[in-house]
C-alpha cells in the first residue's frame, strides 16, 4: 500500500494511491510504503526514477550498509523503530531521501508513524520539507521510547511491592521472575532503539543536508536520547536489584526446606539406632524375655524423636 503525503497550507495531507495514474498527479513530500508489491515499486520507478531493491530492509548491522549517500545525492538510512504491544519488537525501516521526497519502506504499520501523521494534521507548519519529516519521525521515536520507559517504571513499582512487601512463595517468585524478564527485554530493546536513532541523527548532521534550524532540532533530539540513556542504565540496575532480591527469597525458601529435611534426618537417627540394637539376634538380651519389652522399645524410640525436636526448637533452629 502506498501512502502519499503532500503539503498544503502548512499541513500534511494523506492519500492512498492505488494506481500509477493516480501517483502521476501528486507532488508528495513523503511516500510511505508498507510491504510494497513489485507493481507499486514499478510505479515509483516510473514516476520518480527510483529503484527500490528487494533487500532494502535486511538486518545488516554494518554502518556502511545502513547509512550512506549516493553520488547522485540520494540519502539512504536504515533504522529500527520500536513497537511496544503484546509482542514487543524492533522493526527495520528503510529511508531514501530522493529528489526532495522522503521514501520509507517497512513491513508493518508503526506507532511512531501514526503519531507523526496525527500531529502533522493538527499542527500547521510542523513540516516544511522531506528532511523535516525524517527529523520529526526520529523525534517522535525518542518520545515513544520515553513513554515506554515510563511504562517500565510503573511495572517495576508493582513488582517491587510484591517482592518487598509480601511473603514470597514459589508461585509468586515465578510470576515476579517472568515480569522482571519481560521488563528487562523491553528495556534492552529501548536501549537498542535509542542507540540506533542516535546513529541515524548523527549521520544526518554529518551529511550537511540540514539547514540551521533543522541542525539545532537534530541536536535537541540527541540531547533527549542522552537523557534516555541514563534512564535505561538506572532501570537495568533496578532490574538487577529486583532479580537478586527474588533469587535471594527463593534461596531462603529452599534453605527452609533443606533445614526441615536435615532436622528430620537427625531426629530419626536415635530411633533407628534403638531399632537396630533390638534387632540384633543375641541370646543374652534381657529385654527379649520381658513382657513389656516391646512397648518399652516403642516408647524409647518416640522419646528419642521428641527430644531432638524439643532441643532444636529451644535453640531457635526451627
Amino acid at each position: 500500500m502506498l501512502n502519499v503525503f503532500t503539503l498544503a497550507n502548512g499541513r500534511l495531507f494523506q492519500e492512498e494511491i492505488e494506481s500509477a495514474a493516480a501517483l502521476a498527479h501528486v507532488r508528495p513530500v513523503w511516500v510511505d510504503l508498507e510491504s510494497p508489491t513489485p507493481e507499486e515499486k514499478g510505479w515509483l520507478a516510473g514516476r520518480f526514477g527510483l529503484q527500490i531493491p528487494e533487500n532494502i530492509v535486511d538486518d545488516d548491522l554494518e554502518e556502511s550498509a545502513r547509512f550512506y549517500e549516493e553520488d547522485n545525492g540520494e540519502l539512504h538510512i536504515r533504522s529500527d523503530f520500536l513497537i511496544h504491544d503484546e509482542a514487543t519488537r524492533n522493526v527495520r525501516v528503510a529511508f531514501i531521501l530522493h529528489d526532495k521526497v522522503l521514501f520509507s519502506v517497512h513491513a508493518e504499520d508503526l506507532p511512531v508513524f501514526r503519531l507523526l501523521r496525527l500531529r502533522a494534521r493538527r499542527t500547521p507548519a510542523l513540516i516544511e520539507d522531506a528532511k523535516d519529516v525524517l527529523l520529526k519521525l526520529y523525534d517522535a521515536d525518542a518520545e515513544y521510547s520515553a513513554d515506554s520507559l515510563e511504562g517500565i517504571y510503573d511495572e517495576l513499582e508493582k513488582v517491587s511491592s510484591r517482592v518487598l512487601q509480601s511473603e514470597v512463595n514459589d508461585q509468586t517468585a515465578a510470576e515476579v521472575l517472568a515480569a522482571i524478564a519481560r521488563q528487562e527485554d523491553l528495556n534492552g530493546r529501548i536501549r537498542r532503539n535509542v542507540m540506533d536513532t542516535r546513529r541515524a541523527v548523527s549521520f544526518m548532521m554529518r551529511s550537511r543536508l540540514l539547514n540551521a534550524e533543522q541542525f539545532e532540532e537534530a541536536r535537541q533530539i540527541l540531547r533527549d536520547i542522552d537523557s534516555l540513556d541514563s534512564h535505561t542504565a538506572f532501570l537495568f540496575d533496578k532490574i538487577n536489584f529486583l532479580m537478586d532480591a527474588i533469587v535471594g527469597f527463593i534461596n531462603i525458601n529452599q534453605n527452609k526446606i533443606i533445614k526441615l529435611f536435615s532436622v528430620a534426618s537427625v531426629a530419626l537417627l536415635p530411633p533407628t539406632l534403638i531399632a537396630s540394637i533390638y534387632g540384633m539376634n543375641f541370646k543374652a538380651m534381657p529385654e527379649l524375655d520381658w513382657s513389656l519389652g516391646y512397648p518399652y522399645a516403642l516408647g524409647l524410640m518416640v522419646a528419642s524423636v521428641i527430644a531432638p525436636f524439643w532441643y532444636f526448637r529451644r535453640k531457635g533452629w526451627l
